[in-house]
C-alpha cells in the first residue's frame, strides 16, 4: 500500500500529505475517502491517464462536475461491457465442466462391467469419418 501511495503522489493523483516526526504520512479522513475511490476506479482497471484526468477536474472544482461524471459514466459503460464478456466467458467455461464430467462419469467402469478396471469403450462407438485421401482412395475403386 505504501508503495502505491508514493506512486499516486508521483503520478499527481493525490497531493502530497503532512507528515509526522518521523515520516509517516499522516492523512485525513477525506485523504482516505479519496484514496478509497482511486483504488476502486484502479480496481476496475481505469488507466491512470484517465484517473489523472478525474483527478485534474476535481480539484478544479464543482464547474467540471458535469465532466466528472460523463468520465465516470463511460468508464462505467467499459466495465458492464467487461462484466458481461466475464459473464459469457464464465457460462463457456460452466459448460465446458459439465461436458467434462459427464464424460467422466460415461467412463467410469460400472459394477455389473465384465472387464472392471480395464479401458472403458463407448457401447456404441461414433465410425470415424475416413480422411480425404481415404475417401478418394474408396471413391477410385469402388467406380
Amino acid at each position: 500500500m505504501a508503495h502505491t501511495l508514493r506512486y499516486y503522489e508521483r503520478a499527481g493523483l493525490i497531493a502530497p500529505v503532512a507528515r509526522a516526526p518521523g515520516g509517516q504520512r499522516r492523512y485525513a479522513a477525506s485523504d482516505m475517502e479519496w484514496i478509497g475511490f482511486l483504488l476502486r476506479l484502479r480496481e476496475t482497471q481505469m488507466p491512470i491517464g484517465q484517473m489523472q484526468a478525474f483527478a485534474r477536474l476535481r480539484s478544479e472544482g464543482n464547474g467540471t462536475t458535469p465532466e466528472r461524471r460523463q468520465l465516470l459514466e463511460q468508464h462505467l459503460a467499459q466495465v458492464l461491457a467487461t462484466i458481461t464478456a466475464m459473464q459469457q466467458a464464465a457460462q463457456a467455461l460452466q459448460a465446458k465442466i459439465a461436458h467434462y464430467r459427464g464424460l467422466e462419469a460415461s467412463l467410469r467402469p460400472t459394477p455389473s462391467s465384465p472387464h472392471q478396471g480395464s479401458s472403458h469403450v463407448p457401447r456404441n462407438p461414433t465410425p470415424l469419418s475416413p480422411g480425404p485421401r481415404q475417401a478418394a482412395r474408396n471413391r477410385r475403386s469402388r467406380g
